[in-house]
């Protein structure tokens, strides 16, 4: 059997949970959202208190795994489902009863950028490169995650960072709020642990159900409006600017929109 896409590490009553596909820059592959999905799901039942999420290796996560082979053709009925993937693996995270913490370190791109806000907390490393480049390739963002974005920065810079689709340094979003630390990569997951041990001395009850009120609050519309998502970007794969944005990103081209 090969490696598992998730590797676990239990330290009191903090869990480290690592995205393990470093040889593809912790690319987000279908196998690897659902077992994301799956794990959240498990929460419910463990007993720790705090999780961590990390990426192994030099980057956090580079989004979705474009490179994966494409899907063979099935009904549309299953197919809006099958895009509903990502949406539902965020949701799963948020719903994690425990707090949760994500160090990021390298790039954290796209839905590689939605786990960390899915976060309670978000510690990064210097050398940290993060952004929502999907409008380059002609799609939206998706996963049920731009509220999550708005919540942290704001609703201008929100859009300017989904928008553009530029990739910004750690201190910039530092600035924003979208990170709440920046340190050293070195000193990452000693201060990520330290945060997350601080949290598991508090009365976990107390803590749970504060983290539970907190986000029912700030994301109450959110299964109003966002669970449309994912049928936006099967909308956007049927136009010419996405076909061309996917073939510019195969070529290293710059493409041209015209709104086709």
């Amino acid at each position: 059997m090969g490696e598992s896409l998730l590797t676990q590490k239990r330290i009191n009553d903090v869990l480290v949970v690592s995205l393990n596909r470093a040889g593809s820059l912790n690319a987000l592959s279908v196998e690897l959202m659902r077992e994301v999905e799956s794990f959240a799901r498990r929460m419910i039942d463990d007993p720790a208190r705090v999780l961590v999420f990390s990426g192994i290796g030099k980057h956090f996560s580079a989004g979705a795994d474009l490179k994966a082979a494409p899907k063979a053709q099935v009904a549309r009925v299953q197919a809006r489902r099958d895009a509903q993937l990502g949406g539902r693996m965020l949701k799963a995270i948020v719903d994690i009863p425990q707090v949760t913490i994500a160090a990021v370190q390298g790039v954290a791109l796209g839905g590689g950028l939605c786990i960390p806000t899915a976060c309670d907390f978000r510690i990064a490393a210097d050398n940290a490169i993060a952004g929502y480049p999907e409008v380059n390739l002609g799609m939206n963002l998706m996963w049920q995650s731009v509220g999550l974005c708005q919540r942290l920065i704001g609703p201008a810079r929100a859009k300017r960072l989904i928008m553009l689709g530029e990739h910004l340094d750690a201190q910039t979003l530092l600035d924003w709020g979208l990170w709440d630390e920046v340190v050293p990569l070195a000193d990452l997951m000693d201060r990520a642990l330290a945060l997350a041990e601080a949290y598991a001395a508090q009365p976990p009850i107390a803590v749970q159900m504060i983290k539970q009120t907190i986000n029912q609050l700030g994301g109450a519309l959110d299964a109003a409006i966002l669970h449309m998502d994912a049928d936006q970007n099967l909308l956007t794969a049927t136009t010419d600017d996405r076909k061309h944005a996917m073939q510019a990103f195969i070529d290293r081209t710059s493409p041209e929109f015209t709104g086709n």
